[in-house]
C-alpha cells in the first residue's frame, strides 16, 4: 500500500533514455581556435555596422549645424517643429518690434533676491514694495500684448488655430530680447508687413 510506484516502463518521447547522455547543452564545446574565429567574426559585423553610422551621424551633425545657423537666419526651412510657420514667425515678429517691461522682469526678479539679503529694514521694504508693483505691471503688459495679438492674428491670418500662440508670446516676451531663440530679425519700432506667406 505504501510502496513506489515503479517507473515507467515506456519512455517519454523526446527524453533520451541513454543512460550515459549527461544533462549538457546538447553540443559540443567549442575548441579556443574556433571560439577565438568567431569572437573575430563578430567584431567585423559591428564595426561594418558602426561604419553605416557613420554617415547617419553626419547627417544629424549636418542637420543640426543648418538648425543653429536657422536659429540666427530665421531660415524657416531649418528651424524647430515649435518655430516654423508665417504665424510664429509674425508672433515672433509682433513682440520683438516692440520694447516691453516684461523682458526685464527675470534681472529684476534676481536683483530683488540679491536685495533681499541687505541689512536695512527700510531698503528691504522699499524694494519689496518696487517688485509688487513691477510684477503687476508687468502681468497688465502682458494681458494687454495677448490681448494685441488676437486681434492681430484674427485680422491677418483668418481661419487658421491660434491655439499655443498665447503661451509661445508670452514665453518670447518674458525673455531679454538678445537670448531669445531663434532671434529677432526685426528691429524695435519697425513697420510689420502687411502679409506673411
Amino acid at each position: 500500500m505504501f510502496r513506489r510506484k515503479t517507473a515507467a516502463t515506456h519512455p517519454v518521447e523526446g527524453i533520451s533514455t541513454d543512460p550515459t547522455a549527461g544533462g549538457g547543452k546538447g553540443r559540443r564545446t567549442p575548441t579556443r581556435k574556433e571560439a577565438e574565429a568567431a569572437a573575430k567574426a563578430r567584431a567585423k559585423a559591428s564595426a561594418k555596422g558602426a561604419k553605416g553610422a557613420a554617415p547617419d551621424r553626419a547627417a544629424r551633425a549636418q542637420n543640426m549645424a543648418r538648425m543653429r545657423t536657422a536659429l540666427k537666419t530665421g531660415d524657416d526651412r531649418y528651424l524647430p517643429a515649435r518655430d516654423k510657420g508665417p504665424v510664429r514667425r509674425f508672433v515672433r515678429d509682433f513682440i520683438d518690434v516692440k520694447i516691453t517691461f516684461s523682458e526685464w522682469a527675470l534681472p529684476i526678479v534676481i536683483l530683488t533676491l540679491a536685495g533681499g539679503f541687505v541689512s536695512s529694514t527700510r531698503v528691504a521694504q522699499a524694494i519689496s514694495t518696487f517688485t509688487t508693483i513691477y510684477i503687476l505691471v508687468v502681468a497688465i503688459n502682458l494681458m494687454l500684448l495677448s490681448f494685441q495679438l488676437r486681434r492681430q492674428l484674427a485680422k491677418r491670418f483668418p481661419g487658421q488655430s491660434t491655439r499655443g500662440l498665447t503661451w509661445y508670446l508670452l514665453a518670447r516676451a518674458l525673455q531679454l530680447r538678445w537670448i531669445r531663440q531663434p532671434r529677432p530679425q526685426r528691429s524695435p519700432g519697425e513697420q510689420l508687413p502687411d502679409t506673411y506667406r
